[in-house]
């Protein structure tokens, strides 16, 4: 449909800087995802491309045309809300066919439209019925089909999903990945959810205080991640720090960690890369000892907090998937042990 270029955009409020020299390119037909705490920035970016906000510095372009003096209305571009800011007093045939009828469209036309959106989200037959008789997923829907209605170049979404119930939220991200690999619109949307990110996104940015952390595919940005920021925002990590030697990281106490590449002085290891085995062994590659001060049974994987002598206060995490059924008990000794491509250098 279109690909969005951002080069070198500023937005300031004051001395605060909501977005700082952000440069990045979504590109054509993809679904790309910006991910970040709150007040990071990430709305501010999706309201400038949307044209609600204009920048202090740089471009915003579509398709290579600047777009900073075109008003909204003219952006070719469709939004999704996380309240779906739908018109109770319309139809939902009314609701999805509002945005041709302000543009003066021919009835017939709206009809014909109207009809091919209810198929695409799978609405047909409930056209006659208002916004307050739908469940949340199917007024999700009918913003959907709404803002897709009138052809944009860019689907822009914000907490599309936010609203729902966590089960709903997983069905209907799957429904809006689909929707979007066929109608091939570029989407940009905004979510502070990592799984939704995770499932949703063809590539993800990590932004903080304005700035563009790490941009990449999300395996990459989640198995390889820039810095302590992103590994912690992107699922959970064990930080480790230390000196760097040529084995790897030698942490405060001289242990010393095999790791993937030459150390930067810290490195992380997610949960899931982790064994945990009963009693106190020599287990090759990198192991620590560690007593469990807490297991979290979740019937599919059990998460152990780990108390390690190299982390004193602070627990080391492991998420173990339940293949045999059994927990092991508060206060067992354990050893934790991984692999040394599963330690991650990253800088501080």
């Amino acid at each position: 449909m279109s690909r969005v270029d951002i080069e070198h955009v500023t937005k300031r409020y004051g001395s605060f800087a909501a977005l700082d020299d952000v440069s990045i390119t979504f590109n054509d037909g993809e679904f790309f995802g910006l991910l970040g705490p709150s007040g990071s920035g990430k709305t501010t970016l999706l309201r400038s491309i949307a044209g609600f906000i204009t920048p202090d510095e740089g471009t915003i372009s579509f398709d290579g045309e600047q777009v900073e003096a075109v008003p909204v209305h003219r952006r070719a571009i469709g939004m999704v809300f996380q309240s779906y800011a739908l018109f109770p007093h319309l139809t939902i045939a009314e609701n999805i066919g509002f945005g041709l009828d302000v543009r003066g469209v021919a009835r017939e036309d709206i009809q014909k439209r109207v009809t091919e959106m209810l198929a695409l989200v799978r609405l047909k037959g409930l056209e006659g019925r208002y916004p307050r008789q739908l469940s949340g997923g199917q007024q999700q829907r009918v913003a959907l089909a709404r803002a897709l209605i009138t052809r944009p170049k860019v689907l822009l979404l914000d907490e599309p999903l936010g609203a729902l119930d966590r089960r709903l939220r997983q069905e209907m991200q799957v429904e809006l990945k689909d929707i979007q690999r066929e109608t091939g619109v570029t989407a940009i949307f905004v979510t502070h959810d990592q799984e939704e990110a995770l499932t949703l996104s063809d590539r993800i940015a990590i932004i903080d205080q304005g700035r563009l952390i790490q941009v990449g595919a999300p395996h990459t940005v989640y198995e390889r991640p820039a810095n302590i920021f992103a590994a912690n925002f992107l699922g959970d990590a064990n930080v480790f720090h230390g000196t760097p030697v040529a084995e790897g990281l030698r942490l405060a106490d001289g242990t010393v960690l095999a790791t993937s590449k030459p150390s930067t002085g810290a490195a992380i290891v997610r949960p899931e890369k982790l064994t945990v085995t009963a009693g106190t062994q020599k287990i090759a590659g990198n192991s620590l000892a560690g007593e469990i001060i807490q297991a979290i049974y979740s019937g599919a994987s059990v998460t152990y907090r780990i108390k390690t002598h190299v982390l004193g206060d602070v627990p080391l995490l492991a998420f173990i998937q339940n293949q045999t059924g059994d927990v092991l008990d508060t206060g067992a000794q354990v050893t934790v042990s991984w692999d040394r491509t599963q330690t991650i250098p990253v800088e501080p």
